[in-house]
């Protein structure tokens, strides 16, 4: 029986924090070896657990060698990313002879010492296992694809859905790839093209237009016989790399001509509808006017504090708004665990004065003092049983509280840990309906809607300030590509291979 390894190594790295991600925030959420992988992702609607199920489908012993995903956050810590890369090397020389690996970065990992953490990290597994052994995984279509990624293995396949609902499906296809590769039945061969264009991220949702369109292009791709693969890379745009940008990956069977082809073919497509790709953006006081016109619950999705960006999960500037024109009542969760202690002290059932969020930095506004009564305080662990983005089912805000103002205007669920809002058990696993509230706040752009479209008639994509701010042109760029769409307008695509 074929041996296969399993490798996973997945970080979002904003490089536009202060703030690092270290050790602690991988332990925090995944940092698991040999069998602990197979346990932890047995019920995970995630690739790595496509990975065991479609080489189970085929036949072939999955071999779990290392596991590590972070929140997104801050650049990597040097010292960080090296205990992570050896960390897998020791595993990896653990786990005996092997016949493929299958791997899962993410594609906007960031180290301190390496930019291109993904395609260092895929570097040093190749250069462990030789040239000749297959390499075969997934990616995020928010990462940032690199020459050395596409170097390091034979066929590399990104999430075709955004929110991602399709993760455990691409593992399981990454699975059926290399079992077919080992058995000689077909020589992936891949190709990119790196477009010198950044999707905006407020135009990344695949089920609306125009990338609802656009994507018909490479579904008609991959029906030809001789394509394995084709995927858009969407881009991330908040790391500061030389990589930073939208792609196009094909992987063909053993037609490296055809795949660079049809890789530039596809970036064409995409190219020429780079000015519908630009983004549109509502500024908070319009986008709280428009809620109170729509049908409800409305759910406001804050972009400037993404937090499945690496936002900090504390920005108030929606918060506010609702407040000074009385719209109500809505909710908002904000990390704030010194507030939490707070409610802690006083008690449930108790009001007080707050001074809720707004502490990281002043980007992301300004604190809400309000005063609050403490509603609920305890444990903020949760499960989700649903498929929905990201395929995370256990989540851990730390302790929380729920706190609500005394004229029922705002609900505001304080948290210790930062926490993206993929799920709406962060409300009801606490006893708050969605649907009581006229306005939903989620701080994110396109994740959130697998869960609040179900109870939300109305979404709007607000251009808030932030780390994530939709608008990159507002941010400061060092190290990325010139010239580059949107930010110089009058740049031409390089010329057909």
């Amino acid at each position: 029986m074929a041996r296969v390894g399993i490798i996973a190594l997945i970080q979002e790295s904003n490089t536009f924090l202060p703030g690092k991600t270290t050790v602690q925030h991988f332990q925090q959420d995944i940092l698991l070896t040999g069998e602990d992988v197979r346990r932890h992702f047995a019920h995970a609607h995630h690739e790595v657990r496509g990975f065991f199920d479609g080489l189970a489908m085929e036949g072939m012993e999955a071999v779990p060698i290392f596991a590590a995903r972070a929140y997104p956050f801050g650049t990597i810590e040097a010292n960080a990313f090296d205990t992570l890369v050896q960390m897998m090397v020791v595993e990896l020389k653990k786990a005996g002879k092997l016949d493929g690996i299958l791997v899962a970065p993410h594609g906007a990992t960031v180290a301190e010492n390496h930019p291109d953490a993904d395609g260092y990290w895929l570097g040093v597994l190749r250069n462990q296992v030789g040239p000749r052994t297959p390499i075969i995984g997934t990616l995020d279509p928010h990462g940032n694809l690199s020459e050395a990624m596409v170097q390091a293995t034979h066929a590399l396949i990104s999430y075709q859905t955004n929110p991602h609902m399709d993760q455990q499906a691409r593992g399981e296809q990454a699975a059926k790839l290399i079992a077919r590769t080992i058995r000689g039945e077909v020589q992936p061969t891949q190709s990119m093209c790196m477009l010198p264009m950044a999707i905006n991220i407020e135009r990344q949702c695949t089920s609306e237009q125009p990338l609802l369109d656009l994507l018909q292009e490479f579904e008609q791709v991959r029906k030809q016989p001789e394509v394995l693969a084709a995927s858009l890379m969407l881009g991330f745009p908040y790391a500061d790399v030389a990589e930073m940008g939208s792609s196009v990956l094909v992987v063909t069977n053993n037609q490296p001509a055809l795949a660079r082809k049809i890789a530039y073919e596809l970036g064409e497509v995409i190219w020429n509808s780079r000015a519908s790709l630009a983004g549109d953006f509502i500024s908070v006081n319009e986008a709280v006017k428009k809620a109170n016109a729509l049908a409800k619950p409305v759910c406001l999705l804050d972009m400037g504090d993404n937090v499945g960006g690496g936002s900090p999960a504390d920005g108030t500037l929606l918060a506010h708004e609702l407040l000074d024109q009385k719209v109500g009542p809505s909710f908002v969760c904000i990390y704030d665990p010194q507030s939490v202690l707070k409610a802690q002290d006083i008690g449930v059932g108790k009001v007080e004065s707050f001074e809720v969020g707004g502490k990281t930095d002043h980007m992301h506004g300004q604190p809400v003092c309000n005063r609050f009564q403490v509603l609920w305080v305890g444990d903020g662990k949760f499960s989700e049983d649903q498929v929905r983005h990201g395929g995370f089912t256990h989540f851990d805000q730390g302790q929380t509280a729920i706190l609500r103002t005394e004229d029922s205007l705002l609900t505001v669920m304080i948290t210790s840990r930062r926490v993206p809002p993929f799920s709406l058990r962060q409300l009801t696993a606490f006893g708050l309906d969605p649907k009581a509230f006229a306005v939903l706040v989620a701080k994110g752009v396109n994740a959130p809607i697998a869960a609040y479209a179900p109870v939300c008639p109305s979404m709007v994509r607000v251009n808030t300030m932030g780390v994530t701010v939709a608008d990159m042109t507002m941010l400061p760029y060092k190290n990325r590509r010139k010239p580059m769409f949107p930010f110089e307008k009058n740049t031409m695509l390089g010329a057909k291979p």
